[in-house]
């Protein structure tokens, strides 16, 4: 204000101009810096909710049963083709194949822990070896939870050991008619869907550029 002059009314006309110019760029530029901001704020909040839409659906295809077979049978058809199919190999190989989608998954998006985790039970499925999945499973669950911000489970609780989920198969002995999987990497995200909800450090899972969704809040 002191550089301003009101000797005469073209003076004090040309300075309010002046001032008035050089407050437009400032709010411009800030206007700027604040839709990038903005922008890369939104950008990291799809790519976390794509991630833990993943991981989730890895969780339930690998964690997803507490009872029966908790281990996962490698055996390929082509590994048969020479004797009877033993019943239940259609569903096992199902089963097969949705653990090694959510295991493909994992190895692109989880932790350091869960990558290594992943890697060793993709190695036993090409050895030939069966695989138990719980100790992914638990790495999964905590690291889920965390970024949810719901807390780790309480000390007194005992959960089960979680083994893959079971799939339905046509015309078979459980569930007969209906073929269905339930979840799991590749194979699991058509079925997820709008299965999930929760916020993971201030956020709800929403699917990827899907803007304005009520289910995807921005991080802080």
């Amino acid at each position: 204000m002191r550089n301003l002059d009101f000797s005469s009314w073209t003076a004090m006309v040309l300075s309010f101009v002046g001032l008035a110019l050089v407050t437009l760029v400032g709010v411009a530029i800030r206007l700027a810096v604040m839709q990038s901001v903005q922008q890369r704020r939104d950008r990291e909040n799809r790519q976390i909710n794509e991630r833990l839409r993943t991981l989730i659906a890895a969780y339930k295809a690998l964690g997803g049963s507490f009872t029966g077979s908790l281990i996962v049978d490698p055996s390929h058809k082509r590994d048969l083709k020479d004797a009877e199919e033993a019943p239940g190999a259609e569903r096992a190989r199902r089963v097969r194949d949705a653990v090694e989608a959510a295991l493909s998954d994992i190895i692109l998006l989880g932790t350091e822990e869960q990558v290594a985790l992943a890697a060793r039970a993709a190695s036993q499925l090409v050895a030939g070896r069966t695989v138990e999945t719980a100790e992914l499973v638990v790495s999964l669950r905590d690291f889920i939870r965390e970024a949810l911000d719901l807390g780790p489970i309480p000390t007194g609780v005992e959960i089960p050991r979680q083994g893959p989920s079971r799939v339905i198969v046509k015309g078979g002995k459980e569930g007969g008619g209906k073929e269905e999987g339930k979840g799991g990497g590749g194979m699991g995200m058509g079925g997820m869907g709008g299965d999930m909800g929760g916020g993971s450090m201030g956020l709800h899972l929403g699917a990827t550029g899907d803007e304005g969704r009520e289910d995807e809040i921005e991080h802080p």
